[in-house]
């Protein structure tokens, strides 16, 4: 049969470790030299070496100038900046702080003037003044009205009107009463009973004759003078 050849050394494993937690307590540990212990700062990450690409580059030479340079031309300033600015410190102004406002219980600050609360608008040099297009507009729809009222003028002057004369008009009424005499005269001739649609038609059509020669008559007696447009 197959015989593994680590087959010994496992053996020899298995009986150095067979009695190692037999004891009281765990298994003897070798103990660290007292020479060996936790210094300060030893656990914290050290920074990587410095390469020497970055120690050869050369900083850029400083804009300053140096405390040995001389002023251009001997010109030499005799101002006092340290008290200047002293004074102007004092002196000056506080600034003011910038107004905020919160809206959450978190305090979560925002600006005030571009949150649309503060009423920027009545301070615009324009404020109150009506817009430009709108008065544009209102001057093209007063231009169309004038043009409008004018086309119907001249409309009218085209279409003039004639007065009748009383000759005219009392004829007019002679002849509208006398229709309606004869309108009246058929409608009396009707038959008692009207069973059929002709006759219903014919009776109906008399009756608007009727109604419309009144109509017509009454408003040639109530109106004294009358015009008519020369169509």
């Amino acid at each position: 049969r197959y015989i593994s050849t680590f087959r010994p050394s496992v053996k020899r494993e298995v009986a150095k470790n067979k009695t190692q937690w037999k004891t009281m307590g765990p298994a003897k540990v070798a103990v660290p030299s007292p020479k060996n212990f936790l210094q300060k700062r030893s656990k914290e990450p050290k920074l990587p070496a410095r390469k020497k690409e970055q120690d050869s580059k050369k900083l850029p030479a400083l804009s300053v100038p140096q405390r040995t340079d001389h002023p251009v031309m001997g010109i030499q300033s005799k101002k006092n900046f340290i008290n200047t600015n002293a004074v102007a410190a004092i002196t000056g102004l506080p600034k003011k702080p910038q107004p905020i406002y919160v809206d959450r219980r978190q305090g979560d600050k925002y600006l005030l003037e571009t949150s649309g609360l503060v009423p920027k608008y009545i301070k615009k040099k324009d404020y109150g003044v009506t817009p430009k297009y709108i008065t544009q507009k209102k001057e093209e729809m007063k231009r169309a009205q004038k043009e409008y009222e004018a086309g119907i003028l001249e409309h009218l002057k085209k279409r003039a009107m004639k007065r009748l004369s009383d000759e005219e008009r009392t004829s007019l009424l002679q002849g509208l009463k006398k229709n309606w005499e004869e309108v009246y005269h058929e409608f009396q001739g009707l038959p008692v009973e009207i069973d059929t649609i002709s006759k219903k038609t014919h009776k109906g059509k008399l009756e608007s004759q009727m109604k419309q020669l009144e109509h017509d008559i009454e408003v040639l007696e109530k109106h004294k003078v009358i015009y008519i447009a020369n169509e």
